[in-house]
């Protein structure tokens, strides 16, 4: 089970391209504050990025960053020009018809991808929260780096329409589905960003189920639990399915993801009932019955407890009812 592609799911995490911005230095930016998470590939040529609180940091084709937050930023050629603030009027004296913001100038070019996440609040399992301000994946720096250089070069080629290759049929045409491949696309830039953070020795913002995928024990209990959520879990029966004692496991889970497995289990079980409430009319006893409870009185309790009102309230509050 993927239970990081499991978690983004939950919280509706939708990829949106923002532009594709094509510069020639000298030039200097500033980005400011979006809800939301950002973010920035470069494709070709160099640039430098700094944001609020950190020193900046040159960037080279394959290198990306995250902003989980959405933080006020700048991108430049150089770090000690003034920047200009990217506010709507500048996007619209850059924009061109096919979409790029272009800036022109004397210098050598700089290609860079701009994106978009967007997340929805109420997710009980918060995914980007856990990240750091800032999170930089350089390509030279990872075993990571040549994947990811090769969904960006795809990337770009979506983000040209997918246009046909020389030669072909219908040279220069643009291909059937190419909006859709490229979101597709930053959906799986965001995975593999946040693997490669995690595989150079990324640290999440405490103890949670993201720290927990790198311990291989408790990575393997979070796959079980997410694999078969409404099954009847005890720790013994979870323990021999990962083939570990019972000890080992609750020592190891709770140190990592700050709770004892049945706790995190009830906790997804109840997030998921949450989902299928706003996204579904399905009955709550049905419900109930495909997150793991036998009974709808004690799962309508389990419910109150951690959402604040029943489930019949929580459907009509999020205009389900």
């Amino acid at each position: 089970m993927d239970v990081l592609g499991d978690v983004l799911a939950l919280a509706r995490v939708d990829a949106s391209l923002l532009a594709t911005f094509d510069a020639r230095a000298p030039w200097a930016i500033e980005l400011p504050a979006r809800s939301g998470a950002a973010f920035h590939a470069v494709v070709a040529g160099t640039c430098w990025f700094a944001a609020d609180g950190t020193p900046p940091r040159r960037l080279a084709p394959g290198d990306v960053v995250l902003l989980p937050a959405g933080a006020r930023h700048q991108l430049a050629t150089d770090p000690d020009l003034p920047p200009r603030r990217f506010d709507d009027d500048l996007k619209r004296g850059l924009i061109r018809a096919d979409g790029d913001l272009v800036l022109d100038g004397p210098g050598a070019r700089t290609r860079i991808l701009c994106a978009g996440y967007r997340y929805d609040a109420e997710a009980a399992h918060p995914v980007l929260s856990l990240l750091p301000p800032v999170l930089h994946v350089a390509a030279d720096e990872s075993e990571h780096g040549p994947w990811l250089r090769s969904i960006l070069d795809l990337l770009a080629h979506e983000t040209r329409g997918g246009t046909a290759a020389p030669g072909t049929a219908a040279p220069g045409a643009a291909t059937a589905g190419a909006a859709t491949a490229a979101v597709r696309l930053l959906d799986l830039l965001l995975i593999h960003v946040i693997r490669a953070w995690l595989a150079t020795g990324g640290e999440p913002a405490g103890v949670s189920w993201l720290r927990g995928l790198r311990d291989p024990v408790t990575a393997r209990a979070l796959a079980a639990l997410h694999g078969r959520p409404a099954h009847g879990w005890t720790l013994d029966t979870l323990a021999a399915t990962i083939n570990v004692s019972r000890s080992t496991l609750a020592r190891r889970f709770s140190r990592h993801v700050g709770e004892p497995p049945l706790t995190y289990l009830t906790r997804w079980r109840l997030d998921l009932a949450a989902r299928r409430l706003r996204d579904t009319s399905r009955p709550v006893a049905a419900i109930a019955h495909e997150v793991g409870y036998t009974s709808e009185f004690a799962f309508n309790r389990a419910f109150t407890r951690a959402h604040g009102c029943p489930p019949g309230r929580y459907r009509r509050q999020a205009g389900r009812g």
